[in-house]
């Protein structure tokens, strides 16, 4: 006995450590089981089972000429793990790892198929269930009569529906009897394409033949409304309160594994099911990095979460290593650009994913793309253990590259199992557009008043010239209502608001007002010019604005300008002070901000005043970016 009862032990063990197998054939919409593992044979590379799709599969597909297909498998077979998936209004044909797959517009169910590692927890079927009647989408009374199939010898014989004949192999096939007026001979030009069922020929009560070519999809009819590519769905306009354009960069390189990347994609479907993505809101592209950086779509390509969710799942692994650096570049230098769909009112925002650590430097290129106004969030999953740490290329890393190192733009997540736990969290930051600083950068945030002396000794010509500098200064800058806003004041021995901050909100307007700037010619009285742009421009400057007064002038004030320099100074206002000529030295000092050598410059004649501006616009920005990032 006690040998009976080890025998049935052991067969309890390989019971639960079976895998089904199945053949080349075997198409996943046959199987009902939502997700499961099973095992292929060798030789399913053969272009006769068809699949379609790229990545993520109609149902209507091998189930393992897919996963040759994906890369999961070679041509020698082996497990896999088939997960069920919702269906696609598309799907893309390519030829990779020696399988050409199809394209199909739409399909009821999809698929996708990985490694098969079990995930903790879940319990898969030792034996599969077929699909042995109609699908739930065939209307009444279209249900197709069941036939007998030859019994053999000691069994009953089952019956068996047409759906279940075109399942099975050409050779079983001979042997089942089928009825008139039905023939089953097919073309020898019959498309391999399945032909979506509800344009043609079969309705009930018609006796037409089955035409050659024409396939019965799946487990059944689809319906006519089902074929239609448009969504009888409202689209939405996204949500208001979360415009934000938005960029994800995912780890392709090959360290994580194509389980990884898989649970990689659906954190970003997930994330893009949460986000109400529409042109009023949210719009969201993808790269994916290895050796170089790729754009999967740009900002511009999907326009709702439903087509972006479809976009994810199709995302096929690249490969290579983890040059995050290089990425962060490539968005920088590319994504966010208005061809792509950038649309200049909404924040940038760019969510690094990382398995572990970098394989190249982040710093420099993250400096750049917080200069640029880009969010730069950064999602590390599994660090580096401590015996791990010295092959990190840059210790520190992700405080280096996010917006700000007081833990908003930071996620640290122990294990890919637990990464879904951080999508609300950063989907609440991310739409928290009050609270993304880089949004600002030295070139959009600022009110910059111009104090132009028009004196009698700076004369017509030397005035345009003034006006032209002023010019070239103010084409650096990003001008709107919403981004930097220019203003100018001129002065004698009084003073002129020429036009404030709020008469002109684009680049075009301002420079046009620029150059319709009149000479008054006058006396010199600086430091009341200084009191006069403080009243009646910068008490109109917008809170969250720097105030940057940029003073030009000629000569020595005929008044006291340290008074009005230092209240300027108390107000906040950055002064930088250009002297040309006859300028005083020592005067431009006292009204320059601390450190004057940063804020005060000198040139000794007018036609030189061009040359200074590069150094002025550096200043300014280098200024505005040593601000701490804490």
């Amino acid at each position: 006995m006690g040998i009976v009862v080890l025998t049935m032990k052991a067969s309890v063990i390989e019971m639960f450590l079976a895998v089904p197998q199945i053949n080349c054939d075997v198409k996943a919409g046959k199987i009902i089981n939502p997700e499961f593992i099973v095992k292929c044979p060798a030789g399913c590379q053969d272009p006769k089972y068809h699949v379609y799709g790229t990545g993520i599969y109609a149902s209507y597909s091998s189930v393992c000429g897919a996963a040759v297909h994906s890369g999961v498998l070679d041509n020698s077979g082996g497990k896999i793990l088939v997960q069920k998936v919702a269906g696609q209004s598309g799907y893309k044909g390519s030829f990779s790892n020696g399988v050409q797959s199809l394209s199909l517009p739409r399909w009821r169910e999809s698929f996708i198929v990985s490694e098969s590692k079990p995930q903790k927890g879940v319990t898969y079927p030792s034996t599969l269930t077929y699909s042995s009647s109609k699908s739930p989408d065939a209307k009444a009374g279209e249900t197709t009569k069941a036939y007998q199939r030859p019994s053999a010898p000691g069994t009953t014989a089952q019956p068996v529906t047409l759906m279940q004949i075109l399942a099975m192999p050409a050779a079983e096939v001979t042997h089942t009897t089928l009825p008139k007026p039905f023939p089953f001979a097919t073309s020898a030009t019959s498309s391999h394409r399945p032909h979506p069922v509800g344009h043609g020929s079969w309705e009930m009560g018609e006796m037409d033949l089955w035409k050659p070519g024409s396939f019965l999809l799946d487990a059944g009819f689809i319906p006519k409304e089902e074929l239609s590519t448009q969504s009888s769905e409202p689209v939405s306009q996204g949500d208001p309160n979360c415009k934000v354009d938005l960029s994800f960069l995912i780890d392709g390189s090959s360290g994580i594994g194509k389980r990884r990347f898989q649970i990689q994609k659906q954190f970003l479907a997930d994330i893009a099911q949460a986000l109400d993505i529409g042109p009023a809101g949210p719009l969201m592209g993808v790269v994916q990095y290895g050796d170089n950086p790729a754009t999967q779509f740009n900002l511009k390509t999907h326009m709702n979460s439903r087509d972006l969710k479809t976009a994810i799942e199709k995302i096929t692994q690249r490969g290579g290593l983890s040059n995050v650096g290089r990425a962060i570049s490539f968005v920088t230098k590319t994504f966010f650009s208005k061809a792509n769909g950038n649309r200049g009112g909404a924040p940038n925002v760019a969510v690094v994913m990382v398995d572990g650590w970098p394989t190249d430097k982040v710093e420099e290129a993250s400096r750049l793309a917080r200069e640029s106004g880009i969010n730069i969030f950064f999602i590390t999953v599994e660090a580096a253990a401590e015996n791990e740490k010295q092959y990190v290329m840059e210790p520190n890393f992700a405080n280096k590259a996010v917006c700000r190192t007081n833990g908003f733009y930071s996620f640290n997540v122990p294990s890919w199992l637990g990464l879904s736990k951080t999508m609300q969290p950063l989907v609440k930051r991310v739409c928290d557009t009050d609270r993304l600083a880089c949004s600002k950068t030295c070139l959009n945030s600022a009110d910059i008043g111009f104090v132009i002396d028009g004196s009698s000794s700076v004369g017509t010509g030397n005035f345009r010239t003034v006006l032209q500098f002023v010019a070239n200064i103010s084409k650096e800058f990003e001008i709107s209502d919403t981004d930097t806003r220019i203003g100018a004041v001129q002065y004698t021995y009084e003073q002129r608001l020429e036009f404030g901050f709020d008469k002109y909100s684009t680049k075009p307007d301002i420079l046009n007002a620029i150059k319709r700037v009149g000479y008054w010619s006058g006396g010199t009285s600086t430091g009341a010019a200084i009191h006069y742009a403080l009243e009646q421009l910068f008490k109109k400057s917008k809170p969250n604005k720097r105030k940057l007064m940029i003073l030009i002038t000629d000569g020595r004030s005929y008044d006291d300008v340290r008074i009005p320099a230092v209240a300027a100074h108390q107000k906040g206002v950055i002064t930088y002070a250009i002297g040309v000529a006859w300028a005083a030295q020592d005067e431009l000092e006292v009204i320059a901000t601390h450190p004057a050598r940063d804020h005060s410059f000198f040139v000794d004649e007018f036609d030189n005043l061009y040359k200074s501006v590069p150094r002025i616009i550096q200043n300014i920005c280098t200024e505005f970016n040593a601000q701490p990032r804490n």
